[in-house]
C-alpha cells in the first residue's frame, strides 16, 4: 500500500522520491504516509488540499513554491497598467512563507537556527480592524508596507490560496497619478467619507477610490440611499460646514475635488440651495474652504475668477489694484497676521510644517501679498502651469488674513498631489523634501525666462576663481531668473581630484539649502591590531576614525599616525577569520565598505627592507592537537586559536632550521621572563610591567635568560599545512622548503609551551567595531551647527556608488570631493540630515545640535573674499519629533516686527520663550542675512578680533 500511495504521490508531483525514505516529499506528506501505513484501510485526511471537484490539490515544494511565484511577480511587473488588482498579505506570515520558500535570510530573534517549516492558512486578521464587518474587512490604519504589510498580484494571491487557503482577501486596485510624470500606486486606503443624509442627520461610511469621479460618487449614493439622482444634491460638508455644491456633471475626481479621508459629505433630496457658501457658475476654488469676511478691499489671488481648471492670462485680472492701496490686507484692531494655524488633513504635520517655515520668510511673505501676476510663467514645461504659485500665494493671503482661526489647506494639498503624487495620500512624508519640491516648483511656475537660452560650459583652464564663479552664476541666471533664485539660491565650488592621474575638476554650482551631515554619519570608528613584522614588538590594538566611504590608504594613514610609523616602514591589512588570514587588503583604493564592524583586522608592520622582490609571505599558524598528528596526514584533529604571525622572507629555498629561526624571532616578545629581581615589581603572565621596568620580548642586553631562550632550541614542533589548514607535513631541519607566494607554516603548542609563551597576546583579537553602552553615550553629545558645516565641506572620497567619470583617465575613480561655499544666499536653509537610510537599516539620530540664535557669522567659510559679511539671524524651525515611519512634525517661527516666537502645532499656535527653541528635534533651520550695517560691521570686527587672537 506504501509502494501504491508513494507512486500516487510521484504522479501528482511530478518529483521522485527516495525509496529508502520519504525525504523528498513535504513533512506533511510523510505523515500521511506513515499513517497510511499504521490504517487497516488507507484514508487521507481533510487538510484543506482537495479542491470543490474532487482532486487532490497537495502542496508543492518550497523550490516549486519560489518559482512560481516568482515567475508570476515578474509577469505582473511587466504588465503594470491601471485597474490591475493586488492584495494586502499580513507581513508577518508573508515572511514565514518566504523563510520556508528560501527567499529570506533573516535569522530567529535569539540568533540561533532554528527548523523552517511550512507556514499555516494566510492569516491577515493582525492587520484589519478588529470590530470591522467580517464580509467587508477594513485595514488598520498607520500602516506601513515592507514592514506592516506587503502587496502582491492577483495572480499570486490566487496561487498562495491556493496551497494555503485563509483569509482574509484584501484587494486594492493600482492607480495612476501625476499631471507631467505619471506614477503607478497601488491605494492601500481608498477615500473614506461619511456621508449625512440632510432627511434624517443619519451618517453612513462609504468608501471609493480617491481617482473615482464624482459621478462615480452620486451613483454610490443614490443607489445606497434608493435616490433618483436627478433629484440628488451633494455636497462638501468638511468639519460639518456645508461648503461647495458637488456637480454631478463634474469630470473632476473626488481628489481633485479637493474631498479628504474621513470628511464628511451631506445629502440633499428634493430642496433648494439655500446656503451662503453655494458658488455661482465659475465654481470658485474659494469657495472649498469658508473664509471669515474679508477686511480689505483688495481681492485675493485665486479668487472669483480663476478658474480650477489650467490658468491663463485672462484669469489674472484680479491682481490689479488701486494706487492708493499699499497694504495687501488689513486686520481687526489688535490683531496680528501670521498667527493662524494649518488644519491637520491626515498625517498632514510634515506639509503644515514646511509651510509655516516658508509663510513666516519675510521676502517671501512680501512678494506673495502683492501682485505677481507678471511673473507667472504658464509655457514652462518644468513648471506647473502656474496653478502651483497660485495655490500657495492663495493659502499665504489666508494665514496672513485669516487672525488666529486654523486655516484649512485642502485645495492647496489638491494641487501638490497633482504634482507631486509622491505627497499624494495620507502617510507620513519628509518636511525637507516637500520644501524641496514647493521652492523647486515655485521658481519654475516663476521664472521670468519664458525661453531658457542653451549655454555650452566652459572648463575653468587655470582661470581665476573669480572670473569662473561670475560667469557660471551669469549662465544660471540667463536661465533661471524668480524671486526663488533671488532670495534662496547661493552658489558653491566643487573640487574633484583623480586618485590616478590628479585630474583636478573644478565646478560653480548653485543651490537652494544645504544638507548637511551630522559628524558621526560621515566617519566611522575602526580598531585594528597592529603586530611587528620582525617580532620586535608585542601586537597593540589602536581605534582611529576614518571616512564612512574611504578606502584602505585612508585606514594606512589613520593607523600610521596612531602608532608612529616610520617613513621607511608601511603596514599590510588583513582580515582574520577562524584564526586563518582570510584576505589582504593590498589595494589602497579598494573601499573601506567591504569592510563590516563585526569582522577582525590586523595590520602587520615592517620594514621596507623586509619587503620587495624576491620576497615571499609566510603566515605562522597556531592550534593545538587532540591526538598525535603523526597518525595521519591530515589535519582535522588540530584546534587552532589565535592569531597568525605573517612576515616575508626570501623566495629561494630554505631549510626546515632557516624556518625555526624565523619562527623563534617572531615568538620571542611572548616569551615569559623569569628574573627574581623583576617580579615583585611587575606584572607576570603577560601583563605589562611599570614604565621603568623592561618590557617581556624587548632586546636586552641584560635579559640574559630571555637571550639564552631565544638563541636556544625551539621547542615547538612545526608542520607545513595547506589554506584550509587540512593536510599537514612535519618540518624537519634538514626539510628544505620552496616558498611559494604565500608559505604556511603551522606551529602546535602544548603545555609545556604554554608556560614558557604567554599566548594571551595572540587571542581576544577585538572586533572593528562593537556598539557598547558607553559608546552610544558619547555619540549622543552635542554638537555644533559649525562642526556639521565642516563636515559638509570636508574633504573626502566619493561613495563607491558615486563614482566620478575621469575624462583624462577615461574611466570612472572614486575621486576626492571638496565643497567650498562661494555666494551665500538672502534665506540661508541648513538641512539636518537625522535619517541614515542602508540596505539593512533605518535609523534617526537625535543628537542635539547646537545652532546660534543670533549672529550666525559664516564669513570665515566664503571662499569668495569679496569683502561681505555673513551675518544671519534665525526665524524659523521646522522640528520632527519621535522616530522613522511616523513621529510628529512642528514649527518654530518668529514674527519680525514683534520679535516674539511661536509654536506651531497644526492648528494650535502659542508663544514660546526663545530659550525653548533649540531642542534635539531641530531638522530644518530657516536663516535670514542681516543687513543692518552696525550690527554686519560689529560682527566683522568682533571675527577680526577673534581671527587676532
Amino acid at each position: 500500500m506504501v509502494l501504491r500511495i508513494g507512486r500516487l504521490l510521484e504522479a501528482i508531483t511530478g518529483h521522485k522520491r527516495d525509496r529508502e525514505s520519504n525525504k523528498s516529499f513535504s513533512p506533511y506528506i510523510c505523515r500521511i504516509l506513515s499513517s497510511a501505513c499504521d490504517s487497516p484501510t488507507m484514508t487521507i485526511p481533510d487538510s484543506g488540499f482537495m479542491t470543490d471537484n474532487g482532486d487532490c490539490d497537495l502542496p508543492r515544494t518550497p523550490e516549486e513554491e519560489r518559482r512560481i511565484v516568482t515567475e508570476l511577480a515578474s509577469e505582473s511587473d511587466v504588465n503594470l497598467m491601471e485597474g490591475n488588482l493586488y492584495f494586502v498579505i499580513s507581513n508577518r506570515w508573508y515572511r514565514s512563507w518566504q523563510r520556508y520558500v528560501g527567499l529570506s535570510t533573516d535569522e530567529c530573534p535569539s540568533g540561533e537556527p532554528s527548523e523552517v517549516t511550512r507556514p499555516g492558512p494566510i492569516d491577515n486578521f493582525d492587520i484589519v480592524e478588529s470590530g470591522s464587518d467580517t464580509s467587508d474587512p477594513q485595514l488598520r490604519r498607520m500602516l506601513e508596507e515592507g514592514i506592516d504589510y506587503v502587496l502582491v498580484p492577483q495572480e499570486v494571491w490566487t496561487k498562495l490560496v491556493e496551497w494555503y487557503k485563509g483569509g482574509p482577501p484584501l484587494p486594492r486596485k493600482m492607480i495612476c497619478q501625476g499631471f507631467y510624470s505619471k506614477s503607478y500606486s497601488v491605494e492601500v486606503y481608498p477615500l473614506c467619507l461619511t456621508l449625512t443624509d440632510g432627511r434624517d442627520g443619519s451618517d453612513t461610511v462609504i468608501r471609493l477610490s480617491k481617482q473615482a469621479f464624482v459621478t462615480d460618487l452620486y451613483a454610490k449614493v443614490c443607489a445606497l440611499k434608493g435616490v433618483a439622482q436627478e433629484k440628488a444634491r451633494i455636497w462638501d460638508y468638511f468639519n460639518k460646514q456645508k461648503g461647495v455644491l458637488l456637480e454631478p456633471s463634474s469630470n473632476k475626481s473626488l481628489e481633485e475635488s479637493s474631498l479628504q479621508m474621513d470628511q464628511h459629505i451631506l445629502l440633499e433630496v428634493d430642496e433648494p440651495s439655500s446656503s451662503q457658501y453655494s458658488t455661482g457658475a465659475t465654481g470658485n476654488d474659494l469657495a472649498l474652504v469658508p473664509l471669515e469676511p474679508s477686511r480689505s478691499t483688495v481681492t485675493i489671488a485665486g479668487g472669483p475668477t480663476l478658474s480650477n481648471n489650467h490658468s491663463n492670462s485672462s484669469n489674472f485680472s484680479f491682481f490689479r489694484k488701486s494706487s492708493s492701496e499699499n497694504d495687501v490686507c488689513s486686520l481687526g484692531k489688535g490683531e496680528r497676521g501670521g498667527l493662524a494655524g494649518l488644519q491637520n488633513l491626515g498625517n498632514t504635520c510634515f506639509m503644515n510644517s514646511a509651510l509655516q517655515c516658508l509663510a513666516h520668510t519675510p521676502p517671501i511673505v512680501e512678494y506673495f501679498l502683492q501682485d505677481y501676476s507678471d511673473d507667472l510663467n504658464t509655457q514652462n514645461p518644468l513648471g506647473m502651469c502656474g496653478e502651483l504659485a497660485l495655490a500657495f500665494g492663495e493659502l499665504l493671503r489666508k494665514l496672513w488674513s485669516s487672525g488666529r482661526n486654523a486655516v484649512v489647506p485642502r485645495t492647496f494639498k489638491t494641487k501638490l498631489a497633482r504634482f507631486a503624487p509622491q505627497f499624494s495620500g495620507y502617510n507620513q512624508h519628509d518636511s525637507q523634501e516637500l520644501l524641496a519640491f514647493l521652492l523647486d516648483g515655485l521658481h519654475e511656475d516663476l521664472n521670468k525666462v519664458k525661453r531658457k537660452p542653451y549655454i555650452e560650459a566652459k572648463d575653468s583652464d587655470g582661470r581665476p576663481d573669480e572670473e569662473v564663479a561670475e560667469e557660471c552664476w551669469n549662465y544660471h541666471k540667463a536661465r533661471n531668473d524668480s524671486v526663488i533664485v533671488d532670495v534662496c539660491q547661493g552658489q558653491y565650488k566643487s573640487t574633484l581630484v583623480c586618485p590616478n592621474c590628479g585630474k583636478i575638476s573644478i565646478t560653480f554650482d548653485p543651490f537652494m539649502y544645504l544638507s548637511l551631515p551630522l559628524p558621526s554619519t560621515l566617519t566611522r570608528s575602526m580598531t585594528v591590531t597592529v603586530f611587528y613584522g620582525d617580532g620586535s614588538h608585542l601586537p597593540m590594538p589602536y581605534t582611529v576614525t576614518v571616512p564612512k566611504h574611504g578606502s584602505c590608504r585612508d585606514l594606512n594613514v589613520a593607523l600610521g599616525t596612531a602608532c608612529c610609523l616610520n617613513n621607511d616602514e608601511s603596514l599590510l591589512l588583513a582580515e582574520v577569520y577562524d584564526h586563518k588570514i582570510f584576505r589582504y587588503f593590498e589595494n589602497p583604493l579598494e573601499s573601506l565598505s567591504v569592510i563590516k564592524d563585526d569582522e577582525h583586522i590586523v595590520a602587520y608592520r615592517f620594514n621596507q627592507t623586509q619587503k620587495g622582490l624576491g620576497k615571499a609571505k609566510l603566515e605562522i599558524l597556531h592550534g593545538r592537537q587532540e591526538r598525535s598528528i603523526l597518525e595521519s596526514s591530515r589535519g582535522g584533529d588540530m584546534m587552532f586559536f589565535g592569531t597568525p604571525l605573517v612576515t616575508y622572507i626570501n623566495a629561494e629555498p630554505l631549510s626546515g632550521t632557516d624556518i625555526e629561526a624565523i619562527v623563534s624571532r617572531l615568538l620571542s616578545p611572548l616569551q615569559r621572563v623569569h628574573t627574581s629581581s623583576k617580579v615583585n615589581n611587575g606584572k607576570e603572565n603577560g601583563y605589562l610591567p611599570e614604565a621603568d621596568d623592561e618590557l617581556p620580548g624587548s632586546f636586552s642586553s641584560t635579559d640574559t635568560e630571555l637571550e639564552d631562550a631565544t638563541d636556544g632550541e625551539l621547542s615547538f614542533r612545526l608542520f607545513l599545512t595547506d589554506e584550509r589548514g587540512l593536510n599537514v607535513e612535519p618540518l624537519q631541519s634538514e626539510s628544505v622548503v620552496n616558498p611559494g607566494s604565500i608559505t604556511r607554516v603551522w606551529v602546535e603548542w602544548n603545555e609545556n609551551e604554554q608556560e614558557k609563551y604567554d599566548s594571551c597576546y595572540l587571542n581576544d583579537l577585538p572586533e572593528v567595531h562593537k556598539t557598547s553602552f558607553s559608546a552610544k553615550k558619547t555619540r549622543q553629545e552635542a554638537i555644533s551647527l559649525f562642526s556639521c558645516l565642516e563636515a559638509f565641506l570636508a574633504e573626502e572620497p566619493l561613495g563607491p556608488d558615486d563614482m566620478w567619470y575621469c575624462p583624462h583617465c577615461k574611466e570612472h575613480r572614486q575621486a576626492s570631493k571638496k565643497l567650498d561655499l562661494w555666494k551665500l544666499p538672502d534665506i540661508l536653509v541648513f538641512h539636518l540630515k537625522r535619517f541614515t537610510y542602508s540596505r539593512y537599516l533605518k535609523n534617526k539620530i537625535d543628537t542635539f545640535v547646537n545652532f546660534p540664535i543670533h549672529d550666525l557669522d559664516l564669513r570665515k567659510y566664503v571662499k569668495n573674499k569679496d569683502g561681505e559679511a555673513y551675518v544671519y539671524e534665525l526665524y524659523a524651525v521646522s522640528n520632527h519629533y519621535g522616530g522613522l515611519g511616523g513621529g510628529h512634525y512642528t514649527a518654530y517661527a518668529k514674527l519680525i516686527d514683534d520679535n516674539q516666537w511661536y509654536h506651531f502645532d497644526d492648528g494650535h499656535v502659542s508663544p514660546v520663550s526663545e530659550s525653548e527653541i533649540k531642542t534635539s528635534a531641530a531638522y530644518v533651520l530657516f536663516y535670514q542675512r542681516v543687513r543692518d550695517e552696525s550690527l554686519t560691521g560689529r560682527s566683522v570686527e568682533t571675527s577680526r578680533s577673534a581671527d587676532l587672537d
